[in-house]
């Protein structure tokens, strides 16, 4: 179980060079053959320092997943503002929005990793089907739709149902076709999710 002791904040460099020895060990070795021990050395710090951030191995695990998760959290937010801010055309925008998640977030590192230590190390996590992005793209989405409607562009009664479509007309079709939605690997998925996209279209769009 993980540790319900009062844990040290700490310096915020330190903590960073604890969750990047920890991520590398995690993937390298996997979670039973990384010590604290090696953590700390990786690190470089003491053993007494990971501990007192982190309380124990299997918090440490979570942290690391819940670090990854954020940052794709971050890309996707960061990818919202970049296309579906100050639209020029709708189709095009939402295209260029699910084709940068399609690479930047799909095709990058971290999504990996994520998808890796969530599948290898479950049994270490705080539940089998743990997700530390749980609702959060979906919701950000949502509020992007949102925005959409009331400046006119979409007819969107329920922004998060609206959003659940979107991501299975387009990320989910291809991940069932193909078993990947990273668009940096696959040519095949751009028809899919430009596709994907008019069909949200004809159901959403004003006129």
């Amino acid at each position: 179980m993980p540790t319900t002791k009062t844990l040290r904040e700490g310096s915020a460099q330190k903590r960073a060079a604890i969750l990047a020895a920890a991520r590398e060990l995690f993937l390298a070795d996997g979670f039973d053959r990384s010590s604290v021990d090696a953590v700390a050395a990786r690190a470089e710090v003491s053993k007494r320092t990971v501990y007192d951030y982190f309380g124990d191995k299997q918090t440490l695990l979570q942290a690391v997943v819940d670090a990854v998760g954020q940052s794709l959290i971050t890309t996707i937010r960061r990818t919202l503002d970049e296309t579906l801010t100050e639209i020029t055309d709708l189709e095009d925008d939402l295209v260029a929005f699910a084709m940068r998640i399609a690479t930047d977030m799909l095709g990058s590192a971290e999504y990996t990793t994520l998808q890796r230590l969530v599948r290898t190390e479950s049994g270490h996590l705080p539940a089998p089907d743990y997700n530390p992005m749980a609702e959060t793209p979906d919701e950000a989405i949502a509020e992007r739709f949102a925005a959409l409607a009331a400046n006119g562009l979409l007819d969107i009664p329920d922004p998060r149902l609206a959003a659940d479509q979107f991501i299975a007309l387009t990320f989910n079709v291809a991940l069932n076709r193909l078993g990947s939605a990273n668009a940096a690997a696959d040519a095949r998925v751009r028809p899919l999710v430009v596709e994907g996209v008019r069909t949200f279209l004809r159901a959403y769009r004003i006129g």
